[in-house]
């Protein structure tokens, strides 16, 4: 059984099933992070949705390209929890299916290229402490061993 994260889901309301995937990325004594603006403001691990037919490992790379304009590597899989939410951006309720991978910033080689991304380093307590999304925060806590999860 998969962990939920945040609030049970409604019974009043359908969700739609969103497989993603997020990737804790530390370097340096910092972990990267993405800041997005716009309907939904929020300190966030890099990631996102999984298009139809791609593969997890090949929607890592890109995702993390897109909101951070890095290139990783050495991705290895952490584990995955679920969360139910509004998606203001898509306008849907989801069921969110988040697989979280481990992996090194190799290169940045561009600025995010989706809009209202922001690549932000932290030191690993304060993005423990910033983060939105408990899933998130868990994760990172465990794959670093710091910061206090809630």
């Amino acid at each position: 059984m998969i962990r939920r994260y945040g609030k049970p889901p409604r019974e009043d309301q359908r969700y739609k099933a969103r497989p993603g995937v997020y990737a804790v990325l530390p370097r340096g004594g910092h972990v990267l992070v993405t800041w997005k603006d716009g309907l939904a403001q929020e300190f966030q691990l890099p990631g996102g949705g999984i298009d139809p037919g791609e593969q997890p490992l090949a929607a890592l790379h890109r995702e993390v390209l897109e909101e951070t304009g890095w290139r990783i590597g050495a991705a290895r899989r952490l584990g995955a929890f679920r969360r139910f939410t509004f998606m203001p951006d898509y306008g849907i309720w989801a069921e969110k299916l988040c697989t979280v991978y481990l992996a090194r910033p190799v290169r940045r080689l561009e600025p995010p290229r989706e809009d209202g991304h922001e690549a932000v380093w932290l030191a690993p307590d304060a993005a423990a402490s910033l983060l939105q999304n408990d899933g998130d925060r868990q994760f990172l806590v465990a794959a670093l061993g710091v910061g206090v999860a809630r």
